[in-house]
């Protein structure tokens, strides 16, 4: 079985990166990610036997971190602030990241699930309660998309993005 504190040691990173990388706020990816990571410790039992306990988790703070940023918009629309806290250091491949950030969401998550944590197309599919052709699907206009925002050239296989892990 799978220990918590060495799955999380290696997936909190991951994770962390993939949220920073996608919404662009460091507070709020920290939350959803501490967030995530807390529901997993409550289930561990059923997380660790998962097929893709990482992939769990990843969808749980990105869910978690699409909620926050709502939020946080309303908030900043009705509460207008003064002087916003300080970024940290960008994400690595932050034109990659912010070309995924642009994507409409089913497309961030496929990319994150294949790309950072490397899942196969059926796993992404069971996750995210879609069909493998559809994750398939996806996964292509999503590389499209970013090839298009990024100005470059590229062969549509699964190779594309490993530059994306930075």
């Amino acid at each position: 079985m799978v220990d918590f504190d060495d799955w999380y040691e290696r997936e909190h990173p991951r994770v962390l990166a993939a949220c920073r990388a996608v919404g662009g706020d460091v507070d709020a990816a920290a939350e959803a990610t501490s967030e995530a990571f807390a529901r997993a410790a409550q289930r561990w039992a059923s997380v660790r036997t998962m097929a893709a306990p990482g992939g769990w988790v990843q969808v749980v703070a990105l869910n978690q971190l699409r909620r926050s940023l709502r939020r946080r918009r309303v908030e900043r629309r009705l509460l207008p602030r003064r002087g916003e806290g300080v970024e940290g250091p960008p994400p690595p491949d932050v034109d990659v990241w912010r070309a995924v950030a642009a994507l409409p969401e089913r497309q961030q998550r496929c990319v994150v699930l294949r790309y950072v944590h490397d899942l196969p197309e059926a796993e992404i599919a069971a996750l995210l309660g879609i069909a493998r052709g559809t994750v398939a699907s996806t996964l292509s206009t999503a590389r499209e998309g970013l090839r298009v925002r990024l100005g470059h050239e590229a062969h549509d296989d699964d190779r594309d993005g490993e530059h994306i892990h930075g």
